[in-house]
């Protein structure tokens, strides 16, 4: 497995789900690490390791303040993982573009002043939009929805930067991250929450589908990019290449937790542009950085709910 040791690694998003992961196991690395925090983050989830890393009062947007920083830090690694929309309650279109795609330009500008060895952007699935089959990075992006066209286009623009520049730039576009940390309000925080309060869980229909993906096997690929020998502009899929119904999950779920519990569901729908498939293609990942997911479902979701057992208090 490859290690963080010894690299300067500035990590965006660091409050969020997918970020605070990356910033953990960056940790435990041994890499030195940076964050930027803007006024208004929630630092939940890294409140216990603040004082392990350093930290860059700035939102993206705010381009001298981020440059000048940048400059000064000197990162080997940038792992941009900041999003806004990715959320149902995150709906302004206008934050959604500034941040997504604006905020993805800043970054790469500032980067364009510093002699880094890798920039991970982190996409995402809804580039892809409905599709039929498993969906290839070489697929035409039919996003339907503002945050998935804001993520095709800071994928796009990352990818020409990594082009016309001739910067170390990729992609990974991410299906589905489960696992600590994620929001209580998410399919499998929410389901294990409620079941271990001895409460049926809720969802709207057993039969929206997504491919789900532990973020442990996540973390390994965000390592594995470092492996790349010459990365400009490349684009991988980190999903488990199996799709699996919201129901599957829910079931799962509850009976690894001994089945004290029964799901309760809302009336048969069929939600606008639902898609009734959703999957990752991964040969490309699998071929070009020689990683495959480690978990099936059912042993991340039950390493999931332990660490759901042990870390309650932070979701109270």
């Amino acid at each position: 497995m490859v290690s963080f040791e010894g690299e300067k690694i500035f990590i965006t998003g660091a409050t969020g789900f997918v970020g605070s992961n990356l910033v953990r196991r960056s940790l435990r690395n041994g890499a030195d690490v940076c964050i930027n925090i803007r006024n208004s983050s929630d630092t939940w989830r890294i409140r216990d390791i603040l004082k392990d890393v350093s930290v860059v009062h700035a939102d993206l947007s705010e381009y001298e303040k981020l440059n000048d920083s940048l400059k000064k830090i000197k990162p080997d690694i940038i792992f941009h993982t900041a999003v806004y929309g990715g959320n149902s309650a995150q709906k302004d279109t206008v934050k959604i573009i500034e941040s997504n795609i604006s905020g993805t330009v800043n970054l790469l500008r500032c980067c364009e002043n510093i002699d880094f060895h890798l920039f991970v952007n982190t996409g995402s699935s809804s580039e892809y939009g409905i599709k039929n089959t498993a969906m290839k990075e070489s697929d035409l992006l039919n996003p339907i929805t503002d945050y998935g066209v804001s993520k095709a286009a800071a994928t796009l623009f990352c990818q020409k930067t990594a082009l016309t520049e001739n910067l170390p730039v990729v992609t990974l576009r991410l299906f589905s991250p489960y696992g600590p940390y994620e929001q209580k309000s998410r399919l499998v925080p929410s389901v294990i929450l409620a079941a271990l309060q001895k409460q049926n869980p809720f969802i709207a229909s057993r039969d929206f589908v997504r491919d789900f993906i532990y973020i442990e096997d996540v973390l390994d690929a965000y390592a594995a990019a470092l492996t790349l020998k010459n990365p400009k502009g490349q684009i991988y899929n980190i999903g488990s290449g199996t799709q699996h119904t919201v129901g599957t999950v829910t079931d799962t779920i509850i009976s690894l937790l001994g089945n004290e519990v029964t799901c309760d569901t809302g009336l048969p729908q069929a939600w606008e542009n639902e898609p009734t498939f959703w999957q990752a293609d991964i040969q490309r990942v699998a071929s070009e950085l020689a990683w495959v997911p480690k978990y099936t479902l059912e042993q991340g979701l039950n390493k999931t709910i332990d660490w759901f057992k042990e870390h309650m208090n932070l979701y109270s």
